[in-house]
């Protein structure tokens, strides 16, 4: 697994090229941490990543640190699998709020799938 990083302004965009585990999470969660205060969004692509376990929904759940800078996080180009992990996740633990993940321009079908 490796990932790029873009930062536009005050948005900074993640791109996992490969799988989200335990093995990979360390390596995400400091490229996160390491991201610049004055970033106040932070968008995880997910288009190379086509595996993701438990982790991932670690990764993308938990809340950020309460020294940091308070951050919108969202997810895009979700591959089949991980998009299914999130809907199965939220179905079961409803106060996960997938909404809050998703950007505003994801169409609803393809929570319905």
């Amino acid at each position: 697994m490796h990932f790029t990083l873009r930062i536009d302004g005050t948005a900074a965009h993640i791109t996992v090229h490969g799988e989200i585990d335990y093995t990979t999470l360390p390596t995400l969660r400091a490229a996160a941490a390491g991201l610049p205060p004055n970033v106040t969004e932070l968008v995880w692509d997910l288009h190379d990543a086509r595996f993701m376990d438990v982790a991932g929904l670690h990764l993308l759940f938990e809340q950020p640190s309460p020294q940091g800078p308070p951050r919108k996080t969202t997810v895009t180009n979700l591959a089949p699998q991980p998009l299914r992990l999130l809907v199965l996740a939220t179905e079961t633990i409803p106060a996960l709020e997938l909404a809050h993940l998703l950007p505003d321009t994801l169409p609803g079908t393809l929570l319905d799938d």
